[in-house]
């Protein structure tokens, strides 16, 4: 089937004067256009990698700033960073970083000691930061997070002089490397931070770490990046600018590349889902699979939510196939799980599927008959036509099935994220993508005191199997404590419902950029992106 063009020109026609009056009114100046354009979705909530959670912003603060390691763009593998190399001791629980002769852009040395720092701000009580746990496999990590140990002298990172990093695990952690290269990670200027507290992003000129210095950020115009000289790979960045716009429209996305005006379209739910069926078969839209979920969150402390016969009846309500035939149509998988299958040694356990009759029964013996006396409860979504759809399609099956009603509440991607971590919500759209190729980047996030749980369920012996799973160097012995826990969590206890892994739906066209590569992670360096 060939690409409909008139059905394309006409959106272009329908949104060009939109697109233009965005990027007048954005700038007011005239600037040069940046190397490479690229349309980021939703405007970040910051670009501080402590605080940073969704990936629009993820995909800056990895440009600005870098930890220890970092994702190979071929691969996705962790590769020397900051760090140029380490060891670990025989018993796998200390790890020795040297520190490359690296600067920050405004010419000082970057230190051990702002390693430590960096990592002790990630766990200090009053960041509250919600990717905290991923240093809980440090020694008194954990304690120091949950404000059960007061001195950061007791967390196992230390500086032996000003190039030598040690550190100290609970145990064994077979992607410690990995985590080295997660953005949470990464190395921030101490003296700036300290300088201006909480408004240490908006000194000029902000130290960064990483390839790109920040140039400006105009919310809901662009963030625009220039090369950072001072970085230790600086001979490998291609592009001298490159600017991420936050478009959440899919018909001004699609417009303002098809005009020119952009040169990269990241994600799906930036592509009109009614032309997917049309634009996926174009060669300048590139698929690809990756390690992601859609899914939806229950909050259990909310009744009725909190009786999992509720969770049961609703996710065995949702008719996931047709979800992704009628909406998704990208080729995505649907999940009874919530580890993705193709995730390095391990095999995930089965979930709930789709058993309206279940459901019925369940929800009855909860004491709703036919849904009888259940509460009005809201479904939040962020904006979005995919996430508007499948809202609309969840709110159909359940009243179909279940004879409830759930009226639907959009929030905008900031307030959706504070709704979500302050548990301000029934049910909540959700998405979550692997940090480092292990399962554990998609299970400990549901540990009783992740940050990024935030449904409010709590399970002791998910938590007991999960830390027992990561403290095994046995690989078969680790994958079977770690399906016990991810049993727990989609077919036992029910915090979650999930959809649908992704498929990777990325535009660009290939003979004008170069330098995107398709891994697991999904992980794409903009430093190693360049125009043809």
């Amino acid at each position: 089937m060939q690409f409909a063009p008139n059905a394309l020109c006409s959106l272009q026609r329908a949104f060009c004067f939109l697109s233009v009056g965005l990027l007048l009114a954005g700038c007011g100046r005239k600037e040069p256009r940046a190397d490479i354009v690229i349309l980021n979705g939703a405007e970040p909530e910051s670009l501080d990698p402590a605080i940073v959670t969704g990936q629009p912003e993820m995909r800056v603060a990895v440009a600005l700033f870098e930890g220890l390691t970092r994702f190979d763009p071929h691969t996705g593998q962790a590769t020397p960073g900051l760090a140029q190399s380490w060891e670990k001791s025989s018993d796998q629980r200390t790890y020795t970083f040297h520190l490359r002769p690296a600067h920050w852009s405004t010419g000082e040395a970057i230190t051990a000691e702002e390693v430590v720092y960096s990592w002790r701000r990630l766990l200090a009580p009053e960041t509250a930061a919600e990717y905290a746990g991923q240093l809980y496999y440090l020694k008194n990590g954990e304690e120091f997070n949950s404000g059960k140990l007061k001195d950061p002298a007791q967390i196992g990172v230390r500086a032996l002089d000003a190039r030598t990093v040690q550190v100290e695990l609970v145990s064994p952690t077979a992607f410690f490397i990995e985590l080295c290269a997660s953005p949470a990670l990464a190395v921030v200027p101490r003296q700036t931070i300290e300088q201006f507290g909480d408004r240490w992003l908006r000194s000029r000129p902000l130290p960064v770490s990483g390839a790109y210095q920040l140039e400006a950020w105009r919310i809901h115009d662009k963030i625009r990046l220039r090369k950072n000289p001072a970085y230790w790979d600086a001979a490998q960045t291609q592009n001298e600018l490159v600017d991420f716009l936050p478009i959440e429209s899919a018909n001004l996305a699609l417009n303002l590349y098809m005009t020119g005006e952009a040169d990269i379209i990241w994600d799906k739910n930036l592509i009109p889902t009614e032309l997917m069926d049309v634009l996926i078969k174009r060669p300048d839209c590139h698929r690809f699979d990756y390690l992601g979920i859609y899914f939806v969150r229950y909050n259990v402390n909310r009744k009725p939510l909190d009786d999992v016969r509720v969770r049961k009846a609703l996710s065995l309500c949702a008719d996931k196939q047709r979800i992704v035939s009628k909406i998704a149509k990208a080729g995505e998988r649907v999940a009874n799980q919530f580890t993705p299958s193709g995730i390095a040694n391990y095999e995930p356990p089965q979930g709930l599927g789709y058993d309206p009759e279940e459901g019925r029964r369940l929800l009855a013996a909860a004491g709703y008959p036919g849904g009888k006396s259940f509460p009005v409860f809201q479904y939040l979504f962020n904006p979005g036509k995919l996430n508007e759809q499948i809202a609309i399609e969840l709110q159909e099956m359940w009243r179909k099935e279940l004879g409830i009603q759930v009226e639907l509440r959009q929030m905008e991607w900031k307030v959706f994220l504070a709704a979500q971590g302050s548990l301000d919500y029934d049910i909540s759209r959700s998405s979550w993508i692997a940090d480092y190729n292990d399962p554990n980047t998609f299970l400990d996030i549901w540990m009783s005191n992740n940050g990024n749980n935030r449904t409010g369920w709590k399970n002791e012996q998910f938590d007991q199997l999960l830390r027992e799973g990561n403290m095994q160097t046995h690989p078969a012995k680790r994958e079977k404590l770690l399906q016990a826990a991810e049993t727990l969590l989609v077919r036992d206890e029910v915090p979650i419902l999930p959809l649908w892994f992704y498929k990777g739906i990325t535009f660009f066209d290939d003979h004008k950029i170069d330098g995107i590569y398709y891994n697991v992670l999904d992980e794409h360096p903009v430093n190693v992106i360049r125009r043809r």
